[in-house]
């Protein structure tokens, strides 16, 4: 997770879900948890360059879970605290790691805290670790789930 304050945690909403608190949220989930529209999630993705969820195929987004605290931070600016864009902006850039890339991907491919390789260039290669972090997260939930449905 990208260099964030403590209140920039307390902000992000608590998802009810079932899913695991690191799984990824659609647009849709994200926008009804802060109660927002998507349209306005959308606009503050080209307002907020650091604001960036994953994209899939058709352009579906997929919001990490440092993308859903961005955008906690954010609605709290904007509409808690009342800055303007440019002013939410400029306060998050002077925060100093925030406007920084997401964090670096890592992944329970062998071990629960193996950090994945990552590239320099952000090519392709950088997606397809992200969707293998995303599977390993995936594969991680469901060997829990049956370990529990076993148990019983």
């Amino acid at each position: 997770m990208p260099a964030s304050s403590i209140s920039d945690l307390q902000d992000a909403p608590v998802f009810d879900d079932g899913k695991a608190p690191e799984a990824l949220r659609t647009i849709g989930e994200v926008a009804k948890a802060l109660g927002l529209k998507q349209h306005v999630l959308r606009y503050w993705e080209e307002q907020f360059p650091m604001l960036r969820p994953l994209t899939r195929a058709g352009g579906r987004r997929y919001y990490r879970p440092e993308d859903v605290a961005l955008v906690a931070t954010i609605n709290r600016l904007l509409h808690g605290e009342g800055y303007t864009i440019k002013g939410a902006r400029q306060a998050l850039q002077s925060k100093g790691g925030v406007a920084a890339a997401p964090a670096e991907p890592q992944a329970e491919l062998h071990a629960p805290d193996a950090p994945v390789p990552t590239l320099a260039h952000g090519g392709p290669e950088d997606e397809v670790v992200e969707a293998l972090r995303i599977l390993a997260g995936h594969l991680h939930t469901i060997r829990e789930r049956l370990a529990a449905a076993l148990a019983d």
